[in-house]
């Protein structure tokens, strides 16, 4: 119960933490329009709301069928920012452009221009642009905006997909795609962890399982974890910011690590796992005892696995958020994330219907099993927590496991020779690891790795606020920027670095590229500050910036990519 208070209490606070801190979004903040006052001459205005300016020295034009002269820009306020350590030139309320225009008829002009709110976040560079004619007749309306400037780009990519799916508000659309998306998920680090969890429930049952059985538990145990993750999305959502990091600190990560650690105990024989008497006795008025306890605490443990899948940050996740932030739409948003949590269950389900033919039923071999069950289930919890351990700490628990299993398998009489042969490879395993660590090895993936062939590390500039970034972005000098986000805690992310940015193609791509990582492991105002600025609800994400400094937006990447598709990814960005 007091799982579901909090996020009830969550749910009910979302939009007063959201209102003490919203900005306007960029079109309302910085409204652009364009007209011709004569046959060549375009005026462009800007009206800029109150608590907010923009940079004239960040003004930009071009035309797409027509030649333009030197703009004549105003003088601005003249103030020193901090960001750049230089005195700039601003506008508050508006600023009004003139710029001559060589054109035989109807042109497209394309103003690019950069500005910031007083409280201290700055926006992206953004690109509006009105289709004029020299005669005074405007073809099509003018548009101004980030959102409208590349609506029609963004499209194309995943994130726009899924965003126009959510748009449309059709359900009978938006269900079926977000459940393909949510099987596509179901084998990401992620949700594969939830296998073994569920597996030790069903070898516990013993002798009593059956496929009946075995689906009514994983159902049950789906079904928790798809009813919490949804109302985790949800309050995500609608905070807008920083739960995924708020689940992801030392102390719930070592919560659950502890518990997966006690529940194996169960699957060694230090005790039975069953409801208490108190609860039984109340649960037996209404219904069988054994079943109903059971399934009550199989359910129990899907909802506490939702904190498991809910830090993850996939492009169908971050799409279902960024419109429950923006619309409120709980319905529409929350149907999606209970859908994609149905999709990760498809393989639950699966072994929870081939329970009764895959798995033993009692004997010698049903104990051999729970106690293999009981080693995964302290593997998992040693891969829940290291996220937050020093690099060395996780692979001495590997090598604790891996020849501590080992030995077991080795004096165990029931398998023969199969059991020494299996268990003398967990047994070389852990020795490499230890190994490893002795060395000053630090990464469990490639516990050797650092003796062999170090690999090339690719160098980012690390920055911590908006102020930070805008200066990196103008320090780049006409080279593409590469913004990632990263955090000590996502998984996803170490991914990226270790199997990704390593590989010598991408390396190769990173050579005339700048890059630059935000560190947001602490969850601090300005990482909530930089998060917010792009609309992301937590790493990995990784942002791209022209060669003018602008976001292309059709390039983002959310979640992890291996090498080969991120080359794709890193070719679209350098060639937009």
């Amino acid at each position: 119960m007091s799982m579901v208070f909090v996020v009830l209490w969550t749910l009910s606070m979302a939009p007063l933490a959201r209102a003490a801190d919203d900005f306007l979004d960029p079109e309302k903040a910085f409204q652009f329009s364009a007209k011709m006052v004569d046959a060549r001459t375009a005026e462009v205005t800007y009206k800029i709301a109150d608590g907010y300016y923009m940079y004239r020295e960040r003004f930009a034009f071009k035309a797409d069928g027509g030649t333009l002269g030197e703009p004549v820009v105003p003088p601005g306020k003249v103030k020193f920012d901090e960001t750049f350590q230089k005195n700039v030139e601003t506008y508050h309320q508006g600023v009004t452009i003139r710029v001559p225009v060589e054109a035989d008829g109807a042109f497209t002009l394309k103003v690019t221009g950069q500005g910031c709110a007083d409280k201290g976040l700055c926006y992206p560079p953004m690109e509006s642009q009105a289709t004029l004619s020299p005669n005074g007749v405007m073809p099509l309306a003018a548009t101004g905006g980030t959102s409208k400037a590349i609506s029609g780009e963004a499209q194309d990519s995943e994130m726009g997909r899924i965003e126009a799916a959510l748009k449309s508000g059709r359900l009978i659309a938006i269900l079926p795609l977000f459940l393909l998306l949510g099987i596509g998920l179901s084998f990401t680090p992620c949700v594969l962890p939830m296998v073994p969890i569920l597996s030790s429930i069903i070898v516990g049952e013993g002798a009593r399982v059956s496929r009946g059985r075995g689906f009514a538990l994983s159902t049950a145990y789906s079904l928790g974890m798809a009813l919490i993750y949804t109302a985790l999305g949800i309050a995500a959502g609608l905070v807008g910011e920083g739960l995924a990091a708020t689940l992801q600190n030392p102390w719930v990560l070592g919560a659950f690590a502890m518990l997966m650690a006690v529940l194996s105990l169960s699957m060694f024989g230090v005790y039975h796992l069953q409801v208490p008497a108190v609860i039984q006795h109340k649960l037996m008025k209404v219904s069988d005892r054994q079943a109903s306890g059971k399934m009550i605490g199989v359910f129990a443990m899907g909802a506490i696995s939702a904190l498991i899948v809910g830090p993850c940050v996939a492009a169908p996740l971050a799409g279902a958020l960024l419109y429950i932030s923006q619309t409120r739409d709980v319905v529409i948003g929350g149907s999606a994330l209970f859908a994609m949590a149905i999709g990760m269950s498809v393989p639950l389900l699966l072994i929870g219907v081939s329970a009764g033919a895959l798995l033993p039923r009692a004997g010698a071999w049903m104990e051999s099993v729970k106690f293999f069950f009981g080693v995964l289930m302290l593997g998992l919890a040693l891969w829940i927590v290291s996220p937050v351990l020093p690099g060395w700490l996780p692979m001495l628990g590997w090598a604790v496991l891996g020849i501590g299993y080992g030995a077991y398998l080795v004096w165990l009489k029931q398998w023969g020779w199969v059991s020494k042969v299996v268990g003398v490879s967990f047994a070389v395993l852990g020795l490499v690891q230890l190994v490893g660590a002795a060395t000053g090895g630090r990464d469990a993936l490639a516990p050797l790795a650092h003796l062999l062939s170090p690999a090339k590390k690719a160098e980012f500039a690390r920055v911590k606020s908006v102020q930070e970034l805008d200066a990196a972005i103008a320090r780049a000098n006409g080279k593409t920027v590469m913004l990632d986000f990263y955090a000590d805690w996502c998984v996803s992310c170490k991914e990226m670095e270790k199997l990704t940015f390593s590989d010598p193609r991408v390396q190769g791509q990173f050579a005339d590229m700048v890059l630059v990582q935000a560190d947001v492991t602490a969850n601090n105002e300005d990482d909530k500050a930089l998060l917010k600025r792009f609309k992301l609800f937590g790493p990995p994400g990784i942002i791209f910036f022209d060669k003018q400094g602008r976001e292309i937006r059709d390039a983002r990447v959310i979640g992890y990519q291996d090498a080969d598709k991120f080359l794709g990814s890193l070719h679209h960005a350098k060639n937009r």
